[in-house]
Formats: C-alpha cells, sequence, structure tokens
C-alpha cells in the first residue's frame, strides 16, 4: 500500500477534524447549550487534539469563513444600529482603562504566584492579540510554550464559559433578528453583489493590516450595503452554521502538539491567569450597564478578554449587536498592541543591564 501523499494526508486530517467539530456543535446545540455550534466544536477539537489526533484546519478554509462570518454579522446592520455609535464613547474609554488594569494585575499575577519572567507574564497576560504575542515572544525570547498554552485555555474557557454563565444568571440578551432576507433566484444578483463587495472590502482591511480585516472588511462592506437598505438579501443559515463550526474547530486546533501533561503543568497559571482578567472585566462590565442601558450580554462579551475574531463568532452566535461588541473589541486590540509592544521593547532592553549586574557580582 503506497503512502499517503502530504496533500492527501492533510485533505484526511482536515475532514476528521470538521467532522469532529460537527459532531460537538450538534451535541452542544441538541443539548440547549448557549453558542452550541462554537462551544461544542471547540471543545471536541480541543479535546480530540489533546488525546493525540492529528487536528487541523487550512488558513485558506479559514479565510473564507472569516469572510462569511463578516457578511453574516453585517447583515443585521440597520441606520439605527448606526446611530447608536454616537453613544457608545464613555463605555470605549472604560474598555481601554479596564484592558490596562487587566495586564497590570495579570502580569503580576503570574509575576509573583508562578514566577514567571517579566517578558513572558506580560505576553501572557495580554487580552488578545494572539498573532503579535507569538511574534514578540519568539523575537525577544519568551517561553513560548507557557504562554500559547495560557492563552489558548484562556480562548477556550470564554467560549465555553461565557455564553452558559450568562444563561445560567439569566443575562442573555433579547436577541437581535437573524437577517435571513429573501430567497430564490430573485435575488440571486443581490447575493453576487454582497459577496462580491464583502470580499474587496475584506482583501482591502487585510492589505491595510486591518485587525482582524478578513472578518472586519466583510462586515463593514455587508454593513454598509445593509444598512443603507441597498441590500436586502442574506446568506442561507446553513453556510453560516457551516462556517462558524469551522472557526470552532480552529480555535481547537490551537491544542495540537499540546500532550496532557504539558497542560496540566501550566494548569494553574492558565485558570489563575483567567479568573483575575474576568474578574477585571465583571467589575468594569457591572459599571457600564450600571452607567448606560446596554444589554449586559452586549457589554460581556465586548469586555471579554478574547481574541476579537473569536469574540465577533460568539457574538453572531449568540445574536448580539455586532456594530457594539465589534467596535469595543477594536478599540481593545489598539490599545493592547501599543501597550504590549512598547512594555515588551522596555522589558528586552532592560534584560542586558540585569545581566551585566548579576556577572558582576
Amino acid at each position: 500500500m503506497l503512502p499517503a501523499l502530504p496533500a492527501s494526508r492533510t485533505l484526511i486530517e482536515t475532514a476528521e477534524t470538521l467532522a469532529i467539530a460537527l459532531v460537538g456543535g450538534f451535541t452542544f446545540t441538541i443539548l440547549g447549550l448557549p453558542a452550541g455550534l462554537v462551544s461544542g466544536s471547540v471543545l471536541a477539537v480541543a479535546t480530540a487534539a489533546l488525546l493525540g489526533r492529528p487536528v487541523r484546519v487550512p488558513l485558506e478554509l479559514a479565510r473564507i469563513c472569516y469572510v462569511i462570518v463578516g457578511i453574516l454579522l453585517g447583515a443585521v446592520v440597520t441606520p439605527d444600529t448606526l446611530r447608536g455609535v454616537a453613544t457608545w464613547p464613555a463605555s470605549i474609554a472604560l474598555l481601554m482603562v479596564a484592558a490596562i488594569i487587566m495586564m497590570l494585575a495579570t502580569t503580576s499575577y503570574l509575576r509573583i504566584v508562578h514566577r514567571w519572567d517579566p517578558l513572558s507574564a506580560l505576553m501572557g497576560a495580554s487580552p488578545g492579540s494572539m498573532a503579535q504575542v507569538i511574534a514578540l515572544s519568539t523575537e525577544l525570547g519568551g517561553d513560548l510554550r507557557a504562554i500559547a498554552i495560557v492563552q489558548t485555555v484562556r480562548v477556550l474557557l470564554l467560549v465555553i464559559g461565557l455564553p452558559n454563565g450568562l444563561a445560567l444568571f439569566g443575562l442573555v440578551a433579547p436577541a437581535l433578528p437573524i437577517a435571513r432576507g429573501p430567497s430564490g433566484v430573485a435575488v440571486l444578483g443581490e447575493m453576487i453583489v454582497l459577496v462580491a463587495a464583502a470580499t474587496v472590502f475584506a482583501v482591502g482591511f487585510l492589505k491595510l493590516r486591518f485587525p482582524g480585516g478578513l472578518l472586519f472588511g466583510a462586515m463593514a462592506g455587508s454593513g454598509i450595503l445593509h444598512g443603507t437598505g441597498y441590500i436586502h438579501a442574506a446568506l442561507p443559515w446553513w453556510i453560516g452554521s457551516t462556517s462558524v463550526i469551522t472557526l470552532g474547530a480552529l480555535v481547537g486546533s490551537r491544542f495540537a502538539n499540546t500532550s496532557l501533561r504539558m497542560l496540566a503543568g501550566f494548569m494553574g497559571a492558565a485558570f489563575g491567569s483567567f479568573a483575575i482578567s474576568m474578574a477585571v472585566a465583571t467589575f468594569f462590565v457591572l459599571i457600564v450597564t450600571h452607567l448606560f442601558p446596554f444589554p449586559i450580554a452586549n457589554v460581556a462579551i465586548a469586555y471579554a478578554p478574547g481574541a476579537q475574531d473569536t469574540m465577533m463568532v460568539l457574538a453572531l452566535a449568540l445574536h448580539l449587536d455586532p456594530v457594539y461588541v465589534g467596535a469595543h473589541h477594536l478599540a481593545r486590540f489598539l490599545i493592547v498592541t501599543f501597550s504590549v509592544a512598547v512594555g515588551a521593547r522596555r522589558i528586552a532592553r532592560r534584560r542586558p543591564v540585569e545581566r551585566d549586574l548579576k556577572g558582576s557580582r
């Protein structure tokens, strides 16, 4: 029997990963759990990865799904939604303060309790910005394995715990209506225009290095067309569900090549840092919901310390306000990106001085 070619192996592993994600997503949905498609697919694929299965989601497939999710998020935008942006500056300002306090508190926890070095503690405390964190850790010498595990476990806990936690306390906001739109051959032209415009925006945002460019670009293109009333068509529900399951599989696949023993070694740091960051986020969520009439579910997802693309997929699964959630995660991304970059460079510059002082003793 001839050995499988690399392309064939990739196809087989991708098919297995998506099948596992599909089973997990539909199991959670049948059980009636909130955001079941995304949380179930994440947990199922993460479990398979930890058990040694070769899970993978090709980058090209993930990019297509980001564009589709962006189109679906933009399809619920209305003129009233866009006018609501004017009421959010104070909420966004509080979010930026929360992000800074969250990083300081979590960094201190990792430094004091788990004895992490300053650079690794800062990278592990970063709420989101995973790509930047990995790049800086590789360049400046952080503990890449520990950082990746802590960051990934945080996202896993958010995706699984946040929707169910909100539902447990009866805090789920009234869902925005899912934009179904008319169907049939009559709207085929609108569908083509919608997909073409969203794709152009997505590629444009990606070229400009906009954070989450594919998702937010497609959302912008779709949102403009739907918000102005030019387009009324929406993608079929099964396309959206398939994309959500695929992106859930992508998150779960981050546990690939992580042994149970390796994971157990960092679980204390992962759970502890998650608890610290969520305590800070919860404090500010309570402030915002006390001062402003925003639904608590929208605020909770907007303030959650997770990657913005994953949180936007969660917002889609919970039928929340994508413009509110997206605006806050973009603001947090900007403040976190700047703070982490400046902090990491300063720590890296101090390292040679500290080593010289130790060597002279």
